[in-house]
Parts: C-alpha cells; sequence; structure tokens
C-alpha cells in the first residue's frame, strides 16, 4: 500500500516506525505491568516533531491530515497502543478546538499542542453517558465572565497527565443534547481534581482517570462556539477521528501478524520451521489479505478528509466521485 504514499507520509511513517521500534518495543512489556505513563517517549515525539503531525501549518503544525495521522498511528500501535494513546488521545482531544473553536483559541492552544509542550484529553463520557451523549449529567452554569463546571467525567484516556481538556458539560439540559456545551479546561484550574486511575486488563500504558469539577470557574470565553453546540462539535469529532481508531486496529493486526510470522520462522516441528508447511502458510496468507484490505479501507476513509475532497458520503462512492488520490 506504499504506492500511493508520499515522500513526507513515507518520512513521517519511517520516523514512527524508528520510534515504535527502538523507543517503545523495550519497555512496552514493563511500561504495561506497572501501568506507566510512557512520558520518556512522549519526550521522544516531541523532540521528533510527531505531535506537530496532528495539527495544521497555519497553527504552528505540519499536517493536520487525517490520512496522515492514520499512518502515523499504524505505526505506533504496531508495537504498543497504550504507549500510542498519548499521541493518538491528543489529536481526539485538540479536535474540538481545531473544529469548533474561535481563532484566538486556536492560536493559544494548537501550538502548544503542536509542540509537544502539553498534551489534550477530550472528556465526554460519564458513568450514564457514553455512547448516549445527549444524557450527560455534568453542568455548566453562567456566572458574570465565567462558567461554574460541576459534575464527574470517567474513563478519560489522558487523564491527570495531559494539560488541555475539552470538556462537555450541559448549559441547559431543557433542551437535552440541543443543550450540550463544550469547554476548554486546563489541568491547574481551581476546582479540577482527578479521581480514581482505572486498573485496566489492557493498554495499561496509559492512564484512564475521572475527572471532578467542583464549582470549576473557567473564563467565559473558554467556551467552544456557542452554547448548545457541544453535541454537534462531538458528532464532528467523531466525524474525524474513528479513521485513527481505525489505523489502530489495523497497527495491532499488524503486530499480531509480523509476531506470528517470526514465532513460525522459530518453531520447528519434524525438523523444519512451520512456516514452511503449506497449512501454515494459507493462514498466514489469509491474515495477510485480511489485513491489507483492513488498510485499505481505513486509508480510503482517511483520504476523504484531505483538503479540497468531499464531505464523507451516507454512501459507498462510486470511482468517478472519489478524491484524485485513490482514483
Amino acid at each position: 500500500m506504499e504506492y500511493f504514499l508520499t515522500e513526507d507520509q513515507l518520512e513521517m511513517k519511517e520516523i514512527a516506525r524508528r520510534i515504535a521500534e527502538e523507543k517503545m518495543r523495550p519497555v512496552s512489556e514493563k511500561y504495561d505491568e506497572e501501568a506507566h505513563f510512557p512520558w520518556d517517549i512522549v519526550e521522544v515525539m516531541r523532540q521528533a516533531d510527531l505531535f506537530a503531525i496532528l495539527i495544521p501549518e497555519e497553527y504552528d503544525g505540519i499536517s493536520g491530515k487525517v490520512v496522515d495521522l492514520a499512518i502515523v498511528t499504524e505505526e505506533l500501535c504496531a508495537v504498543d497502543v497504550g504507549i500510542a494513546l498519548a499521541f493518538g488521545v491528543t489529536g481526539l482531544g485538540m479536535y474540538p478546538i481545531l473544529i469548533g473553536g474561535s481563532e484566538e483559541q486556536k492560536r493559544k492552544y494548537l501550538p502548544q499542542i503542536a509542540s509537544g509542550e502539553r498534551l489534550a484529553a477530550f472528556a465526554l463520557t460519564e458513568a450514564n453517558a457514553g455512547s448516549d451523549a445527549g444524557a450527560i449529567e455534568t453542568t455548566a452554569r453562567r456566572d458574570g465572565d465565567h462558567y461554574v463546571i460541576n459534575g464527574t467525567k470517567q474513563w478519560i484516556s489522558n487523564g491527570g497527565e495531559a494539560e488541555i481538556y475539552t470538556v462537555f458539560a450541559m448549559t441547559d439540559r431543557a433542551k437535552g443534547a440541543r443543550g450540550a456545551s463544550c469547554f476548554i479546561v486546563e489541568k491547574d484550574t481551581p476546582g479540577f481534581s482527578f479521581g480514581k486511575k482505572e486498573n485496566k486488563m489492557g493498554i495499561r500504558a496509559n492512564s484512564t482517570r475521572e475527572l471532578i469539577f467542583e464549582d470549576c470557574r473557567i473564563p467565559a470565553e473558554n467556551i467552544i462556539g456557542r452554547e448548545g453546540t457541544g453535541f454537534i462539535t462531538a458528532m464532528k469529532v467523531f466525524d474525524k477521528s474513528r479513521p485513527m481508531v481505525g489505523a489502530q486496529a489495523v497497527g495491532v493486526a499488524r503486530g499480531a501478524f509480523e509476531t506470528a510470522i517470526r514465532y513460525s520462522q522459530q518453531r520447528q516441528q519434524f525438523g523444519k520451521p512451520i512456516s514452511s508447511f503449506q497449512a501454515v502458510q494459507f493462514m498466514l496468507a489469509d491474515m495477510a489479505t485480511q489485513i491489507e484490505a483492513a488498510r485499505a479501507l481505513v486509508m480510503q476513509t482517511a483520504g476523504w478528509w484531505m483538503p479540497g475532497s468531499r464531505a464523507m458520503p451516507r454512501n459507498p462512492p462510486c470511482v468517478n466521485t472519489m478524491p484524485r488520490m485513490w482514483r
């Protein structure tokens, strides 16, 4: 699938691959066992300008293209999803600002994320509101030049480690989903604290925590868009970020496949490596085919977000309406 990548994309892919193999793999098992947040790997990513790939050039980034994020995400996740989430969740957390933020908000926060100076997190989910985003119970009440936020967010990736949080809260409960709004909350804001850190079965190198808001006052200028546009912002974020979830899955599948190949070459039966047996070769070929097909689907989906391309259609596109890069 590398035949359609530009020179810049091939360079991004190679940089991400080297970070994954040379820096992440040696500590992957240890960090997962100890649930250790990978700040040393974050520093390597920062020095390699990996976070700048998340952000468009006009805000001191180098890309911002969804297809580029998918390329990098697959390479990182082929080694360790938990460590890779420090990068991926920062992208998720910055999307509300990029999609719905004011120009002042973008110029204040996006360069900080592009430089790797500050990580971001996305705070929508609650104990009783996940897939049903319109059921959130956290509230934000206007008080003069501030909003006062009260409530609890649950299972927030990068929780406690990120310094920029995009938080969804109800500004008008009577309107249901139309009463939700989105806010930027910085880590050290009074009234904002962190609760339980989850002891997870996997991806333990990323912190998953409660966010607690107790009369947390933030400037009114920290609202993203207008009151009541939070649900729309969340849906737009999901539309744009879901290709990276697919890229994570492709990366995990590829990592498992590469492990299977290595094992088949090492495991001996009847005096031969099992990779020489036709039945094993068939299984490996089927794995490779499915991974390649999944990658093609992810990359095609990510490609619809290229500048100048059409918005994602409701139905699969025909050849004549596909972006030029996919013809």
